[in-house]
């Protein structure tokens, strides 16, 4: 079986673990209503992505 021959410092093991760490979610305005979206996804305010209208909205 696999077993570590020494301990893994706290100081290595946290500098490993470094990127994992939670992030806000990227968000962008639309250009047509100002509603802030995820980008590369459809407007859900508005309907439209890359400047075209794809939902009809009331």
């Amino acid at each position: 079986m696999a077993v570590p021959k020494e301990r893994v410092p706290k100081a290595r093991r946290d500098r490993r673990r470094s990127h994992l760490a939670m992030q806000a979610p990227t968000l962008v305005p639309c250009p047509r209503c100002r509603h802030l979206r995820p980008p590369h996804t459809l407007c859900v305010n508005c309907g439209t992505y890359n400047g075209r209208e794809v939902i009809a909205t009331a």
